[in-house]
């Protein structure tokens, strides 16, 4: 099991959580919304819990709780600018498909 980050997003993540000024990594999970069922959640973690799993990837903490693992595992996190829109990507295996905004995915 693994979560991965490219260079833009880990960098990307390092500046928020230095411009933050606290915090041990970001949380990376799921929610049931949207068209295609799941949505991506992202955020900032103060605390890791027991239950959490953590990853470790080019010098951040990335953690996962153990409902969402099952939807993410293998993720690759990236950081993409595509004109004046610039954002976090999720390339995931597990997703079998995604709505036609984009705005969450089915496995």
């Amino acid at each position: 099991m693994a979560i991965t980050m490219t260079d833009a997003a880990a960098q990307r993540a390092q500046s928020f959580l230095a411009q933050r000024g606290k915090g041990v990594g970001i949380r990376l999970g799921v929610k049931t919304t949207g068209c295609s069922g799941l949505a991506y959640v992202m955020e900032f973690v103060d605390q890791i819990e027991d239950t959490d799993t953590v990853f470790e990837d080019k010098g951040v903490k990335v953690i996962v709780d153990g409902k969402s693992l099952v939807y993410l595992d293998g993720t690759e996190l990236d950081f993409v600018k595509e004109g004046l829109n610039e954002g976090f990507s999720f390339n995931n295996p597990n997703a079998n498909g995604e709505c036609g905004c984009g705005e969450s995915f089915n496995v």
